[in-house]
C-alpha cells in the first residue's frame, strides 16, 4: 500500500494539488525497491522513480531480444539510466527522465511514441525514417526481427530481471 500526502504545493503550477507517494515493493530477482510519484491533478505534472533499498554498484545490463516471449521480460528504470536501442533509439536521463517498472514491451513501446511523434515533421525525410523506425519496432514486438537492449546506470538502482540479461559494472566517467 502506498503512502500519499495529497494538497501539496506543485512545482510547476503552484496549485495545492500535488500528490506525493511512495511504495515498497519487494522485487522477485532484485530485492526491496522504493516507488516515489508526484502528480498534480490540476497541471498533470508528473515525476516518478525507482531506488533500490540497498546501495547498489553503477551497472550495464544488455537483452539480445531474440523473441516475442522477451516482451514479458521485466524491466527496473531509474531517472538517471539510459536505455538504448541501437539502430533505433534511446531514453536519456535528464530533469524530465522518470524511473519506471515496465517489461521489454513497454520499453519499446516508449521509444515508439518518440519515434511517432517525428511522424509531425515537416521534413519528408524524417517523416519517412520515423515510419520505418515504427516499423521495425512493431517487427521487434512480434518477434519477427532482433535487436539489443542496453540499460546503464550509474546509481545502480536499474535492472532487466533475465537469465539472459548479461550485466557488467558500468564505468562511470
Amino acid at each position: 500500500m502506498a503512502d500519499e500526502l495529497k494538497g501539496e504545493l506543485c512545482p510547476i503550477c503552484g496549485t495545492k494539488n500535488l500528490i506525493l507517494a511512495e511504495e515498497e515493493m519487494d522485487i522477485p530477482y532484485f530485492g526491496m525497491t522504493y516507488i516515489f510519484a508526484m502528480n498534480c491533478s490540476n497541471c498533470k505534472f508528473h515525476k516518478a522513480d525507482v531506488e533500490a533499498a540497498e546501495q547498489k554498484a553503477p551497472c550495464k545490463y544488455t537483452l539480445n531480444i531474440d523473441s516475442e516471449k522477451d516482451m514479458h521480460v521485466r524491466v527496473i528504470k531509474s531517472s538517471l539510466a539510459t536505455v538504448k536501442v541501437p539502430y533505433i533509439g534511446s531514453i536519456e536521463p535528464g530533469p524530465a527522465s522518470n524511473g519506471y517498472i515496465t517489461n521489454i514491451e513497454g520499453v519499446l513501446n516508449r521509444i515508439k511514441e518518440q519515434v511517432e511523434s517525428m511522424k509531425d515533421d515537416e521534413d519528408k525525410e524524417v517523416v519517412d525514417k520515423a515510419r520505418k523506425l515504427a516499423k521495425k519496432i512493431n517487427r521487434i514486438i512480434w518477434g519477427s526481427e532482433k535487436a539489443k537492449l542496453i540499460i546503464e546506470d550509474p546509481g545502480g538502482n536499474s535492472a532487466i530481471i533475465s537469465d539472459k540479461a548479461v550485466v557488467e559494472k558500468l564505468k562511470v566517467k
